[in-house]
């Protein structure tokens, strides 16, 4: 039954939206005008000219009409090529969270509820004007009272409560999609959902971001030319967000970036090489590098900005990862499969086989191109459709990486066309691997598992002991029970009986044989023709039998085989 908690209104609202851009067929086969118990609307709105799209098309443009949540779930939906088109994905990809800006008093307003002071008291100067303007947020540039500059990010106001909403209507119909339809029953829609809400939930909670932020900072301290802006603690909060400003140029404003004198390769391997180390050194990695995210400054250093949307890997699937990216560039099929078996990614390995003889078909079509030709992103989608058809279902985390590599290779092939991630990660992966065999990080593991080691050797004794006094027990006993034994038992017994047939046949042969030697000998002495006769009745007879005998011993040899 429908949530009634849930606003009729806005589902009504979405059910027009995506009857407009021509979906009211899809919601009908889904039954969900049946389940709202509304009529079936009317989709003469779905013009002629909203026809001619493609249908990757019109939905983005329904996403982007319904506001942040469904443009957040695009997001998500653009990163599971298991589930979606290839042309579909493409097309969430360019998802454009941009709306009209709020109005000065509105944010004025956040910001005082925030700080519960009046804003001439936080900043000195703050221009009315934003500089750029979301769905979630918009950001104006501002002065501190000690004069420093600073880009402020606020949140819009209500926008919590319409996402809350949005939310619970997903999780009602992924509820009824999983339980009434056959596409529910095999991806769990909502698992999805939780899955965006928990993306969203920290997107709309600011100190979220500026944590990310200065665990960039830390992080890119052991890189050159790569920074983040710094967090103003003492002016952020929940929906406020206070970060120095730092002027710089877009990534994809090619013309401004050639007329500053910048490298464009340059720029290009120092962005390929700081995610390839995010993502398999640190673990931690910009989910959406598009190229509003991005800056230039003069020196050539890479600016990254907007860090709500993060992907975190634990050490085991950093490592897993790894794997994945050097059997990848080094077209090694059983390191693919193992890394994605690995994942846990397999539930059922009885096709492992088939996977891995799908994975070195791909790989077999990269062993004719040159390393720089490789398209990582298409590489890592087609292993993707490969798992899907096994029945692999692929971490959420891999699939995040997987479209921030998307991302990535569409930002360097128009910056710098011969740039190439793939060139990029082979060496950067195999370097990492190389270190985690270095005395320093086998001893840095082995101090992190000694409670373990601890522990295990504290219980060790007991167990032992309690093992001992087990076996001195005169009811102990040690069962070993082998898989088809019954069956086992019997082949051996028959070859068994085979052999100790054919041993005897052997004997058999060899006393024949003697016979049929003797007879040849005095045959050819010349002994009296009654002995001569019966000799020759004795060989005949003896060679019958002999060739009898080895007729049943070959077809014993026959059927040994074949047990």
């Amino acid at each position: 039954m429908l949530n009634r908690k849930i606003s009729i209104t806005r589902y009504r609202q979405i059910i027009t939206v995506l009857t407009k851009h021509g979906f009211g067929l899809l919601l009908d086969q889904l039954g969900i005008f049946k389940y709202l118990k509304m009529k079936k609307l009317n989709s003469e709105d779905a013009r002629s000219d909203k026809v001619k799209l493609s249908t990757g098309e019109r939905l983005r443009l329904s996403l982007e009409e319904l506001g942040p949540t469904f443009i957040k779930l695009g997001q998500v939906l653009s990163t599971r090529p298991d589930i979606l088109p290839a042309d579909i994905v493409e097309e969430l990809k360019k998802l454009q969270d941009s709306v009209p800006s709020i109005s000065f008093d509105e944010v004025k307003k956040v910001i005082e509820e925030e700080f519960k002071e009046e804003l001439k008291n936080i900043y000195k100067e703050f221009e009315e004007e934003p500089i750029a303007a979301a769905s979630i947020s918009q950001v104006h540039r501002a002065r501190l009272i000690t004069g420093q500059e600073v880009a402020v990010k606020v949140q819009r106001p209500e926008i919590e409560k319409i996402i809350k909403q949005d939310i619970n209507i997903l999780k009602d119909l992924a509820s009824f999609v999983d339980n009434h339809t056959k596409y529910g029953k095999t991806y769990s829609f909502k698992e999805m959902v939780l899955e965006l809400e928990g993306v969203i939930k920290n997107e709309l909670d600011f100190t979220k971001e500026a944590e990310n932020l200065d665990r960039f900072k830390e992080n890119f301290a052991k890189d050159e030319g790569v920074i983040v802006p710094n967090v103003k603690w003492v002016y952020t909060k929940k929906r406020v967000l206070t970060m120095e400003y730092v002027e710089g140029i877009k990534i994809d404003d090619h013309e401004k970036l050639d007329k500053a004198g910048l490298d464009r390769n340059e720029i290009a391997e120092r962005l390929a090489t700081s995610i390839c180390n995010q993502i398999l050194r640190d673990g931690f990695f910009h989910a959406d590098p598009h190229p509003g995210n991005i800056r230039i400054l003069p020196d050539g250093t890479i600016i990254f900005l907007d860090l709500g949307m993060v992907g975190t890997l634990s050490e085991s699937r950093k490592n897993m990862i790894l794997k994945f990216f050097i059997g990848v560039t080094s077209r090694n099929s059983k390191l693919v499969v193992k890394s994605i078996v690995d994942m846990g990614a397999m539930q059922n390995k009885s096709n492992l086989k088939m996977f891995e003889k799908d994975v070195d078909e791909i790989i077999d079509k990269y062993l004719t191109m040159p390393l720089k030709e490789i398209k990582i992103d298409e590489a890592v989608y087609e292993i993707f459709n490969i798992a899907h058809s096994n029945q692999i279902r692929i971490p959420r985390e891999f699939a995040l990486l997987a479209k921030t590599l998307g991302t990535l290779q569409g930002v360097l092939e128009k910056l710098s066309p011969d740039i190439n991630p793939a060139i990029i990660i082979k060496p950067v992966a195999k370097r990492l691997i190389y270190k985690s065999f270095t005395l320093e990080r086998i001893s840095r593991d082995i101090r992190k598992n000694l409670w373990n080691y601890r522990e295990l050797l504290s219980e060790l004794p007991s167990a032992m002991l309690n093992f001992l006094m087990k076996m001195e027990n005169e009811n102990f006993t040690l069962q070993l029970e082998l898989k088809e034994i019954g069956e086992i038992q019997k082949r051996f017994e028959r070859a068994l009986n085979r052999m100790s047939f054919s041993l005897v046949l052997l004997s058999i042969s060899i006393i024949i044989a003697g016979i049929i030697i003797g007879s040849s000998l005095s045959a050819t002495a010349g002994v009296g023709s009654e002995t001569s006769f019966l000799n020759v009745v004795i060989l005949r007879v003896s060679l019958a039998v002999a060739s009898i005998i080895v007729i049943v011993m070959a077809i014993s040899m026959l059927k040994s085989k074949n047990p």
